[in-house]
């Protein structure tokens, strides 16, 4: 909670890099601090001279990059009263801004976050709640652009303080991630754009790693000609190598089984040791016998002793694997031979937990995991949808109480790709708390100890809402209470994991700081 000056640490960073470039200015308090010669600092940096260059800005950018390096006005006070397992839990709820509280987490948590979660408003014209300081009134927007300041899509101002307020916000959480973490966001296409620009912009270009769609609803009443069905996730990376967990491969294919099941798991058989597509290569055509029978690329004799005099095609008939490998496969049950009613051909298995791998003296039996890619189609299932994410509410709640929900399993499943052990997991757009109870879920599935911090701002519930109805005053209401029930029926369910899955939190809240006797903060 120490007060930082991220200006002047970055400065001074600087300074041992350019120290020509760093000069002394009075402050608006009349003491000195370090500041940057910007123009002798683009001089430096630039070869040669430009006119043109390509650059994504909006009126207010420049104040929301100060804003992110501003020190935090306000402290975390613990609220054990609001709490649940204070001493054992390693799980926080935080209520206030999330711009402070993400400046104040900086200190003891910086570089410390795996995966990051964000939800965050979609600027459809009617929830968009975060007025930062640095936010224009539309007054001040028409004085600056001559626009006329209304709140229209059309309008910059609608967009300018939506990326405004998305820009310190990510600029504050990149320093929070792991070098090889990775950050997820929901977005739809009012922000699409500007938030890939915005995120591209403090992560880097190289940086990003996906865009999915995520299906949002399979059918539904509709006033438009064309029906908006899928929102997106954005995913970005903080350096150059994030670390995946990529999901484990099966399919139906893997329905045989052998006197090595116990070890390799089953078998399918979708490959012929021979094929007519690869470049010819005599040293992968020779005559195989098993059992008595003697083999030939493409069941041929007559043809076999053509391509043995040169007369063969640029791609023809083969042997996958050579005489070395084939060997070393037979010996250890990585080949099959199969009968049919004229013929036999030989094939190779391909297991579900082995594969031949070659080493310095030849060739050996390799245990693993098989996994496949994850697909950028990967949430375009109904179980990603919002009424799947409304279905998790009303198993805990009588009614839904909070409108648009993410659903459990999306978030479950990016946590499942991109964390493991006891990482830590951010989401500071928090709103019914899905993250935490995916958090807890998938610990209870794959033996994991994460730990999720949410933050929230305390919103008031909409008059009339189905969370207002339900008797809860503000959205962090909501989530506490659905962080309890979702713990307590993990435990009810699987009683036998109750003592190992955490299901606690401490809730702290971000308040301004008091003043001293000399008016200081």
């Amino acid at each position: 909670m120490k007060e930082r000056n991220l200006v002047q640490e970055n400065i001074e960073k600087l300074e041992k890099l350019f120290p020509g470039c760093v000069t002394e200015v009075r402050g608006k308090n009349g003491e000195l601090k370090k500041a940057v010669d910007m123009d002798l600092l683009r001089q430096l940096l630039t070869e040669g001279e430009t006119e043109e260059t390509y650059s994504f800005t909006w009126v207010g950018k420049r104040a929301a990059m100060a804003e992110a390096d501003q020190p935090a006005e306000q402290v975390l006070v613990p609220r054990k009263d609001l709490s649940l397992d204070w001493e054992k839990t390693g799980n926080c709820y935080i209520e206030g801004d999330n711009l402070e509280v993400l400046k104040l987490l900086e200190k003891d948590y910086g570089g410390r976050i795996k995966m990051i979660y964000i939800d965050p408003p979609y600027n459809t014209g009617h929830d968009f709640v975060y007025r930062d300081s640095f936010a224009m009134d539309s007054g001040e927007y028409r004085s600056r652009t001559g626009g006329d300041g209304k709140n229209i899509p059309a309008d910059g101002r609608y967009h300018s303080d939506w990326c405004s307020m998305m820009y310190s916000r990510l600029t504050a959480a990149r320093r929070l991630l792991t070098e090889d973490g990775i950050l997820f966001m929901s977005i739809d296409d009012n922000e699409l754009s500007n938030l890939q620009k915005i995120a591209g912009e403090i992560f880097g270009g190289s940086h990003f790693l996906a865009c999915f769609p995520r299906i949002t609803k399979k059918a539904g009443k509709t006033t438009e000609a064309i029906a908006k069905n899928h929102d997106y996730v954005l995913a970005f990376s903080r350096g150059d190598s994030p670390r995946f967990y990529l999901p484990s491969h099966t399919d139906a294919g893997f329905k045989y089984s052998d006197e090595y099941v116990e070890e390799r798991g089953k078998y399918k058989l979708n490959q012929t040791l021979d094929y007519n597509s690869l470049s010819y290569s005599p040293g992968l055509d020779y005559p195989i016998e098993i059992d008595g029978e003697t083999f030939y690329p493409g069941n041929s004799y007559e043809k076999y002793l053509e391509r043995k005099e040169g007369k063969h095609a640029r791609a023809d008939w083969a042997w996958r694997w050579s005489r070395d490998l084939f060997e070393f496969g037979l010996k250890n049950g990585f080949v099959v031979v199969k009968k049919y009613e004229n013929y036999s051909r030989i094939y190779t298995k391909t297991y579900q937990n082995a594969r031949i791998v070659r080493t310095g003296s030849g060739f050996a039996v390799e245990h693993v995991n098989r996994t496949r890619a994850i697909s950028t189609l990967e949430f375009v299932e109904n179980r990603f949808s919002n009424d799947n994410g409304k279905k998790n509410l009303l198993k805990l709640f009588d009614s839904s109480v909070f409108d648009y929900a993410k659903p459990v399993a999306l978030i479950r499943a990016l946590v499942q790709y991109s964390t493991s052990g006891d990482d830590l997991v951010l989401d500071f757009f928090s709103g019914s708390g899905t993250t935490a109870q995916a958090v807890m879920e998938q610990n209870l599935a794959d033996g994991g100890n994460r730990k999720f911090i949410l933050v929230q701002a305390p919103e008031a519930t909409a008059p009339r809402s189905d969370g207002a109805r339900a008797g809860f005053g503000t959205i962090c209401e909501i989530g506490r209470e659905r962080i309890r029930r979702a713990g307590e029926q993990l435990k009810q369910e699987h009683p036998s994991a109750a003592e190992r899955i955490d299901t606690g939190f401490r809730v702290f809240q971000a308040e301004n700081r008091g003043m001293d006797e000399g008016g200081r903060r």
